[in-house]
């Protein structure tokens, strides 16, 4: 069994607001000693890593990932990309998610049926770099509401599936099962980018989610879903959606909601796209103009005052935010812990949590991943500096010295790495 020493790393364990300046032995693909015992247990042939200066961190998840969204400006774009085109874009994406520290990615929906849960097989396989991989469906939706990208007077596709009545939701809902998704993605309400059917609409109707959720229980899947509007979160609480993302225009009632199944729920703001529409906007054609005609600063307002209001209420949050268009590249994601500080009021300590060991939960390996102990699987960081004291270290690839998943190296540390001067193997 190949074992892994890594001596004198600042240690952030997870479970603490303070790094521990110790030793860590990894053993296959699971930590098997944290502290002064681990030098002791390396036995001959182990490979020693100095990590001098270095904090030592579980690697991170995404937990609101679009992997086969591929830089577009406009959904309908993502259904004039060829699948076989798509594919390689999506493999593409996954590798650059683990390039920048990402060793889990909870995907939120697949742009088409498929592209997820072939880039969850391939990488399970070894064929492609990648993070560990929950595989979402496309993003289930109705005629009129987000990701209905149809027009009548010509053909055009994007990311939603069409499913009207509750017999057509129960059919895609099993299609997505036969496919081999991790998690059923539904769109209950509706979104800013779509003119007909704003953030604060509903499409949805209760009998129609009903039966989505119920193929879902059958089969054993997670179910996440896009719940902007205040009704469309009280919906998803009343019938048990697992991961309910945005929340944006909750109201008192929808957070009491949320708060009275908060040991069983998450939720997540994908905070990211209206961070950057409203602040980075023009690269995109997003004028100050353009952005107030669609209330997207009143949304940032609003998801701003409701996670305050969330984190208050110890309601378990993930990081992701919607990246993967093109004014949210691909690689920005680590952006969303230090969003989390600024604008939510939580410390670098509780955003790093909602990064590591909450997005671990929701992958459905909180007893092996998010931590830095014993058993628990070698999903593991070395970064240049302390996020503990500032989170946005971790928002650059130079900065993340070590990549390891799964024991397994994705990124060695080289020479000059510490502050020794030196990482070497022995």
């Amino acid at each position: 069994m190949t074992k892994t020493l890594i001596r004198n790393a600042d240690v952030w364990t997870g479970s603490t607001d303070q790094l521990t300046n110790t030793d860590v032995l990894i053993a296959g693909n699971r930590i098997e000693a944290v502290g002064e015992a681990a030098a002791s247990m390396a036995g001959e042939g182990a490979d020693i890593l100095d990590a001098t200066g270095l904090t030592l961190m579980p690697g991170m998840v995404e937990g609101h990932c679009h992997p086969s969204f591929t830089g577009i400006n406009e959904p309908p774009e993502l259904g004039r990309i060829a699948p076989e085109e798509h594919m390689l874009l999506t493999a593409q994406n996954v590798r650059l998610l683990l390039d920048h520290g990402f060793t889990s990615i909870f995907e939120a929906a697949s742009a088409k049926p498929l592209l997820g849960v072939t880039a969850r097989n391939a990488i399970e396989a070894g064929m492609i770099a990648g993070p560990r991989m929950r595989a979402g469906s496309p993003e289930v939706t109705t005629t009129a509401g987000l990701g209905d990208e149809r027009k009548r007077n010509i053909h055009q596709e994007s990311f939603g599936l069409i499913a009207d009545g509750p017999d057509e939701m129960r059919r895609v809902a099993r299609e997505c099962v036969r496919d081999g998704v991790d998690t059923l993605k539904i769109n209950i309400s509706g979104d800013e980018f779509v003119s007909h059917a704003r953030a604060e609409i509903t499409p949805l109707e209760d009998e129609e989610l009903a039966a989505f959720i119920k193929v879902a229980r059958t089969f054993g899947k997670t179910v996440a879903a896009h719940a902007r509007s205040s009704q469309s979160v009280k919906m998803a609480v009343r019938h048990g959606v697992d991961c309910i993302y945005h929340c944006d225009f909750a109201d008192e009632e929808a957070l009491d909601m949320l708060e009275s199944v908060k040991d069983t729920v998450f939720v997540g703001p994908a905070f990211g796209l209206v961070h950057n529409c409203t602040r980075e906007g023009e690269v995109a054609g997003l004028t100050p103009d353009v952005v107030e005609s669609m209330g997207l600063y009143r949304k940032f307002d609003a998801t701003c005052a409701t996670y305050h209001e969330i984190r208050k209420r110890g309601i378990r949050v993930v990081v992701g935010g919607d990246y993967g268009f093109a004014v949210t590249p691909m690689g920005q994601n680590a952006r969303d812990i230090e969003h989390f500080v600024r604008y939510f009021g939580y410390t670098p300590y509780e955003a790093l949590c909602c990064a590591t060991q909450i997005g671990a939960d929701l992958m459905g390996y909180g007893d092996e991943l998010g931590k830095v102990e014993p058993g628990f699987l070698a999903d593991l960081l070395l970064v240049r500096g302390n996020p503990l004291q500032d989170v946005s270290i971790l928002q650059h690839q130079d900065n993340l010295a070590m990549i390891m998943k799964d024991g397994r190296m994705h990124k060695r540390p080289g020479a000059g790495a510490g502050r020794s001067g030196l990482i070497a193997a022995e």
